[in-house]
């Protein structure tokens, strides 16, 4: 799918800056999940506590993705990644050396853990602005893919709490972040021609489109669902089949790089096909596979193998509805970005709190799973009502770009 063309069209040390940058994000943005079972342990955490801390930074960075997004047009992607990347640095050197030990210290770390979700609106318009509309969805699945982080985290987390105890993994987690902020710095470049400026008052009339509405619906789902689980897996497996945290994050790495692999050939089986195709087909199997799910498989490997093919179901959704954003808002993708983002973001929370809230009232997580399944059967539901409209308006109105 890189052809010669593609990378001649863009800039690729920006493109590969912007994954950097959101993969080391990401690996942080999801720790406290990684280290979930061995901080609960620790702090003698309920489930619905469990579920929580999990969850805050999912909150945090969701709401802060509006507020990067609008930096992203007043000041620019690069300088406002720097402030998000400095920030997480400090608050992670910080936790470590206070070796944080209680559950409000936790949920303080989480708050600051939540500026590295909001690197979502940041690194994708950083390489967006350099590409044409006809290969949008490659440089954002590629971007976007560095949500791969949160197999790194799922990865070594566990073990190295294990071998040095879980505060000190917050000092280990710096070092990454620090090497790719110095290869931020030096080579990520913003595109020539940014958008204007706008107003409070025009970032807020794009909620007037209807347009916009459906697309956080959309990425609520894709992006909602792969967060949410990523943040959840390790203590799921842990709780429901007592695997050790070190085998759960291994399992729940194998989910997460399933759907992180996905996301580009997510973006690009859209440029090929169409995003509301691709987007209607990977809601279908998102929904089939957290069903199944819900009922507890008799072993930790089957789940296993249903998750994988749910997580790569939901990476490509999320690589289909960014083929699709840039064409329909092209002036407006810092903002809407950031909004999309942050009902993403919103929609990890929701799943990764309720699975926790089910399981401490009722005991199972299905209640929580099914939940979530019903949410992307409406986003296909919405998705089939709107698709006529949307071929015959404004994507009739793009050449060379199929939607």
């Amino acid at each position: 799918m890189i052809s010669k063309e593609f990378l001649k069209a863009g800039h690729a040390p920006t493109l590969l800056s912007a994954f950097l940058y959101f993969d080391m994000s990401f690996m942080v943005w999801v720790l406290l999940g990684a280290l979930g079972v061995q901080i609960a342990a620790s702090l003698g955490l309920t489930p619905a506590e469990k579920g929580f801390m999990v969850a805050v930074p999912i909150l945090t960075g969701a709401l802060l993705r509006m507020v990067a997004g609008v930096l992203v047009d007043r000041i620019g992607p690069k300088k406002t990644g720097a402030i998000g990347q400095a920030i997480v640095i400090s608050g992670l050197l910080l936790a470590c050396f206070l070796k944080v030990d209680s559950y409000e210290g936790v949920l303080a770390l989480a708050v600051v853990l939540g500026v590295a979700g909001a690197s979502f609106a940041v690194a994708l318009p950083l390489a967006s602005r350099w590409y044409p509309p006809q290969y949008q969805g490659i440089a954002l699945g590629i971007a976007g893919a560095g949500n791969s982080g949160t197999v790194f985290a799922s990865l070594f987390a566990p073990s190295l709490a294990k071998a040095f105890g879980w505060t000190t993994v917050f000092g280990f987690a710096a070092i990454p972040l620090i090497a790719a902020f110095v290869f931020y710095l030096v080579f990520a470049k913003d595109a020539p021609n940014p958008p204007p400026r706008k107003t409070f008052a025009q970032y807020m009339a794009i909620l007037k489109e209807s347009d916009a509405w459906w697309f956080l619906l959309f990425y609520g789902v894709s992006f909602g669902g792969f967060v949410g689980l990523s943040s959840s897996l390790n203590i799921y497996f842990n709780s429901e089949y007592g695997l050790d945290p070190i085998v759960a994050g291994f399992f729940t790495a194998a989910c997460v790089f399933a759907g992180s692999l996905l996301r580009p050939v997510g973006g690009g089986l859209a440029d090929k096909i169409g995003g509301i195709r691709t987007l209607s087909i990977m809601y279908i199997v998102a929904a089939c596979a957290l069903v199944v799910m819900s009922f507890k498989l008799p072993t930790a490997f089957m789940t296993l193998g249903v998750l994988i093919v749910g997580m790569g179901a939901l990476g490509m959704a999320n690589g289909a509805v960014f083929q699709l954003v840039p064409q329909r808002f092209q002036s407006e993708i810092g903002v809407m970005t950031g909004l999309v983002g942050m009902f993403g973001g919103i929609g990890g929370f929701y799943l990764a709190a309720s699975l926790g809230l089910s399981k401490q009232a009722l005991g199972s997580y299905q209640p929580g799973l099914l939940g979530f399944a019903v949410l992307a059967l409406v986003a296909f539901t919405g998705l089939t009502l709107i698709k006529r409209r949307w071929r015959t308006t404004w994507g009739g109105m793009l050449e060379n770009v199929r939607i």
